[in-house]
Formats: C-alpha cells, sequence, structure tokens
C-alpha cells in the first residue's frame, strides 16, 4: 500500500473498543498518541476523533483531557442504562456518519477499532467514496473480515511495548 506524505487522513477511534481489548488481553491501557502516530505516519493529518462514553468518573475525565492534548477532538455520550439494569454504550452509527461526511475531502479514512460491524462502511468509504481505508486494532480481538476488508491493517499487539500502557 502506497502512503504518501500529500495524503489527508482522517482518524476515527472506537475508545470503548480499544479500551475493552487492551483491558482483557493485556491489562493495559491503550497509547492512543502512539496510535495516532502510526496510523498517520508522514501523511496530513486533518482530523483525528476519539469517540467516549461517559459514566461520570473523575479518572475517565482526566482520560479524556489527555485525548484533547494529544490532538483528537472528543466526542462524547453518556452511558445508556436500562430499567432492567442492561447498559448500552455504542459510537458505531455516529463513527460511520462522521466518516461518511468527511469521505469526500480525505484521501484516507483510519478506523481505530476491531468491531466487525463497520465492514459495510469500509466497503461503502472504499467503493463509493474512493477512500483507501485502514484499520488498525488488536489483531487478537479483530473481526477478520475487517482486517480483510480493509485495505490495510496496523496490528498493534505486534508492537505492545510502544502501543500499550501497563495497568499499575
Amino acid at each position: 500500500m502506497i502512503k504518501h506524505s500529500e495524503q489527508r487522513v482522517a482518524v476515527f477511534v472506537d475508545v470503548q473498543n480499544m479500551y475493552h481489548s487492551a483491558k482483557n488481553l493485556y491489562d493495559a491501557r491503550v497509547n492512543f498518541k502512539e496510535v495516532l502516530k502510526e496510523a498517520v505516519g508522514n501523511r496530513k493529518l486533518v482530523r483525528a476523533v476519539a469517540y467516549v462514553v461517559e459514566g461520570k468518573g473523575r479518572e475517565e475525565q482526566a482520560f479524556f483531557e489527555a485525548l484533547d492534548r494529544e490532538g483528537f477532538e472528543v466526542k462524547s455520550k453518556d452511558l445508556q442504562i436500562f430499567s432492567s439494569g442492561a447498559k448500552k454504550a455504542d459510537w458505531d452509527v455516529g463513527m460511520a456518519v462522521d466518516a461518511i461526511k468527511l469521505a469526500d475531502k480525505m484521501d484516507a479514512i483510519i478506523l481505530v477499532t476491531g468491531d466487525g460491524d463497520f465492514v459495510p462502511l469500509v466497503q461503502y468509504l472504499r467503493e463509493n467514496k474512493g477512500c483507501i481505508v485502514e484499520v488498525a486494532a488488536f489483531g487478537e480481538t479483530t473481526s477478520s473480515r475487517l482486517s480483510e476488508t480493509a485495505d490495510d491493517f496496523i496490528d498493534l499487539g505486534k508492537n505492545k511495548r510502544r502501543f500499550l500502557i501497563k495497568i499499575r
């Protein structure tokens, strides 16, 4: 895959997906600063958006502020808790809509998620918008269909020292 310095890039991060993958696989946190650097490379970053869910904790506010300092636009929404006690927390539709809205202005769209629900989005962006679509995630928890459908797949699990922060 050719990646050149004139390509305009947008990065969309499914924070919940990445957080749970890193925690469950490695008992660690994701180093989003390094993920962004790897994903963009020497290309022109136009926009980096991190999609988060708020549960009202102080620690997560500090995390959201850190994402902002690292160059991410942070989009948040509240955790939904249903009367049954079930909880829902995902940004799939919001992330997809934002990627589609920006696609005409980008050469490459990078999705930082392993969620196979994004396969139709990858196909749409490639076939209808002419974008290069890349995925960055941990190979062990990434949908094989998602990694195969993308133009490029960055397996963050192959460089744990760089992309993970151990929980103390």
